[in-house]
């Protein structure tokens, strides 16, 4: 059997020269969570994005399996 996680992080764009900020901001935090749920048995198994107004939002789908 198989147990299911979403993990949901948002990113506001702000007025800067360095056009890659979401990104250079969002990777640190975004290997941290991985990392986090490695640890714990997650296995990362689907990822998505969506902008909204000024905000970024990552979507990161686990999953890992549950001993019966």
């Amino acid at each position: 059997m198989k147990e299911y996680k979403l993990e949901s992080l948002i990113y506001y764009s702000k007025l800067t020269l360095d056009s890659n900020h979401i990104l250079n901001s969002s990777t640190k935090d975004i290997q941290a969570k991985l990392d986090e749920y490695a640890q714990n048995g997650w296995r990362l198994v689907s990822t998505n994005t969506t902008g909204f107004g000024a905000a970024v939002y990552f979507y990161l789908y686990f999953e890992r399996d549950v001993a019966s």
